[in-house]
C-alpha cells in the first residue's frame, strides 16, 4: 500500500477537510470573515498558534470541525477498544458460549462463532477463539500454551491502540508447549526461567486474540482438548496452585445489549471526545503522536482528563458535532472506495501503524482485532471484477485457475457478510474453506458460487449462499506466504454470471 492509498482510507484528504471547512465557514453570517477562514486554512494548521475562542465565529467553528475529525479519526480505534472491552468483560465468569469472560480470565468458543455474534466485527470461521483481555496495572500475565501438535493456531497480543506487539503461534513461536509474560509499560523485573517470551504492552489494558484451526464441526473435539491447555496465570501466582476467581463483579452501568459497533457510532462529540480523553489515562499514546495531541489540545481536550462539550465554546462544539456526524458517514462509505486489484482490497500493514491513523481507524472500524501480515492478511472486496458494487439480485462465480489457491502455509477461507457481520442462511453456511468436500473441475481449477439462490445440487458443494441486497468478502489467507502479502499473487476477480 503506497502513502497515497493510506492517506485515502476514508476519503477524508487533508484538501476535502480544508474545503468541507470552508464551505461550512461559508454559511456564517458575517461574509467579510470568509476571508480570515480561508487564509487560515489553506496554512500548515500546526503552524497556528493562539486560542481558538480567540478567532472569529466562522473560523472557529471551521478550525474545530477539521481538527474535530482528525481527532475522531485518531482516538476512534482506542474508543472502540475500551467498549469493546467493557462488553466483553461483563461476565461474573466465561460464557459457555465462549463469548465473554472477566478480565485476565480467557473466553473460548467451543464451536464456531454464531451468525448472530454481533460484539466483535467481521470475525472468522476458520477456527476456534480463545480471547482474553488483560490488565496489566499491578500484575504482568503468563499465559500458556499445550503442544497443539502441528496445528496453525496464533495468538495475537495487541495494545489498546490495536498495535500487535506479540505474536506467539505456529509461525513464530512452534508448536510446542510454552509460557509467555505479557507485561505493562511500567513493569520492572526478570521473567521466570521457564518463561519462552516476554511482550511488553505499552499501556495498562491488552487484548490476546487467540486462533486455533478447526476443519469442520467433527474437529471441534480435537480443538477443544487444546483449548483446555490455554491458561492465564498472575505472575504473582505463578509455579503455585491458581484458580480464576468466581463470580466476579460485574459493572452495571456496561451496556451489553447494544454492540460496541453500534454503541461508538451513536456517540455524539461530548461522549466520544469524552470517552477519549479518559481512556488515555491508562491507555496513553506514543511519543510520536505529539501533532495528534497538539490538536485535540486546541480543541480542549487532554489525555486523562474529562472533557465537558457543555463547557466550551459553542462554535467548537458546534464544529465537534457536525465533524462528528460526517466522519461517521465517510467511515461507512470510504471503505468502498479503496484502491484495490481485480475488485480485492489487500491491506498489509496491519497491527504496526505508527501515525498511520486512518488505516488504524478503517481497520478498527472493519476487522478490529487484526493480526500482523505475517500471521494473516483480509484482502476484502466489495465489487466484482468489473468494479460494481456486490448485489444479490445477481449471481457470481470466483475461479481458481489450477495451482492458484491463496498461497499459504496454514488455511485460508472466502467468507460472505452484510456490512460487517454474517446473516443466516439457508445452508448455514458462511465460508468456503479448503477443509470442506469442494468440487474441483476436471482441468483443476476451482469454483466458487456466490448466489442467493441454489446453483443447482450440483454445485451447492461450492456455494456460499450470499446476504439479500449488497454484501461483501473477505478472503482470509493464515500464516501466508509472501506472495499473497508482497502483492506478487493476484487474487481472481468475482464474475457476475450471465
Amino acid at each position: 500500500m503506497t502513502p497515497n492509498e493510506k492517506s485515502s482510507l476514508f476519503a477524508i484528504r487533508r484538501r476535502d477537510l480544508e474545503l468541507a471547512a470552508l464551505a461550512l465557514a461559508a454559511t456564517a453570517l458575517l461574509a467579510p470573515r470568509r476571508g480570515i477562514a480561508a487564509n487560515m486554512l489553506e496554512r500548515s494548521w500546526d503552524e497556528l498558534t493562539g486560542e481558538l475562542k480567540d478567532l472569529p465565529d466562522d473560523a472557529r467553528e471551521a478550525a474545530a470541525y477539521f481538527l474535530g475529525m482528525e481527532s475522531y479519526v485518531f482516538g476512534y480505534p482506542l474508543v472502540m477498544m475500551d467498549v469493546t472491552r467493557d462488553v466483553l468483560t461483563a461476565a461474573p465468569a466465561p460464557n459457555a458460549d465462549g463469548t465473554a469472560a472477566p478480565i485476565n480470565q480467557l473466553a473460548k468458543m467451543p464451536t464456531y462463532v454464531s451468525p448472530d455474534f454481533k460484539n466483535v466485527v467481521r470475525i472468522s470461521l476458520n477456527s476456534l477463539w480463545t480471547t482474553g483481555w488483560l490488565d496489566l496495572e499491578n500484575d504482568p500475565i503468563v499465559l500458556s500454551v499445550p503442544d497443539t501438535k502441528d496445528r496453525y493456531y496464533v495468538f495475537s497480543i495487541m495494545n489498546m491502540w490495536t498495535d500487535v506487539f506479540g505474536s506467539a503461534g505456529k509461525r513464530t513461536t512452534g508448536t510446542s508447549p510454552g509460557h509467555f509474560l505479557i507485561v505493562g509499560p511500567n513493569w520492572k523485573g526478570t521473567a521466570p526461567a521457564d518463561i519462552k517470551e516476554t511482550f511488553r504492552s505499552s499501556t495498562r489494558y491488552a487484548w490476546a486474540l487467540g486462533q486455533t484451526q478447526a476443519n469442520g464441526p467433527e474437529d471441534f473435539a480435537a480443538v477443544n482438548a487444546i483449548q483446555a491447555g490455554y491458561k492465564l496465570t498472575p505472575l504473582s501466582a505463578w509455579g503455585k496452585s491458581y484458580t480464576p476467581p468466581k463470580k466476579v463483579r460485574v459493572n452495571g452501568k456496561v451496556d451489553v445489549k447494544i454492540t460496541p459497533p453500534d454503541q461508538v457510532a451513536q456517540m455524539d462529540a461530548g461522549t466520544f471526545f469524552n470517552r477519549l480523553a479518559t481512556a488515555m489515562k491508562d491507555n496513553p499514546p506514543y511519543a510520536e503522536d505529539t501533532r495528534a495531541l497538539k490538536r485535540l489540545h486546541r480543541l480542549g481536550i487532554e489525555p486523562g482528563k474529562p472533557f465537558d462539550i457543555s463547557k466550551v465554546d459553542r462554535g467548537i462544539a458546534a464544529g465537534l458535532q457536525k465533524a462528528v456526524k460526517e466522519v461517521q458517514i465517510k467511515m461507512a462509505e470510504g471503505v468502498t472506495k479503496l484502491k484495490n486489484v481485480n475488485g480485492w482490497i489487500n491491506m498489509v500493514n496491519l497491527g504496526r501503524y505508527g501515525t498511520d491513523y486512518n488505516t488504524r481507524a478503517g481497520v478498527a472500524y472493519m476487522g478490529l482485532g487484526a493480526d500482523m501480515c505475517e500471521d494473516t492478511v483480509y484482502p476484502t472486496a466489495y465489487v466484482d471484477g468489473d468494479g460494481h458494487l456486490f448485489d444479490s439480485a445477481n449471481a457470481y462465480v470466483m475461479r481458481f485457475e489450477k495451482d492458484q489457491l491463496p498461497p499459504t502455509n496454514g488455511t485460508w477461507s472466502v467468507s460472505q457478510y452484510k456490512g460487517n457481520f454474517y446473516e443466516r442462511n439457508i445452508l448455514d453456511r458462511y465460508a468456503i474453506a479448503p477443509w470442506m468436500p469442494l468440487q474441483f473441475n476436471p482441468d483443476g481449477s476451482l469454483d466458487i458460487y456466490l448466489q442467493a439462490t441454489s446453483p443447482g445440487k450440483d454445485k451447492e458443494s461450492n456455494w456460499l449462499p450470499t446476504p439479500l441486497g449488497q454484501f461483501n468478502l473477505t478472503l482470509r489467507n493464515y500464516f501466508p506466504e509472501r506472495a499473497a502479502y508482497d502483492g506478487s499473487y493476484k487474487i481472481p476477480p468475482v464474475k457476475k454470471m450471465a
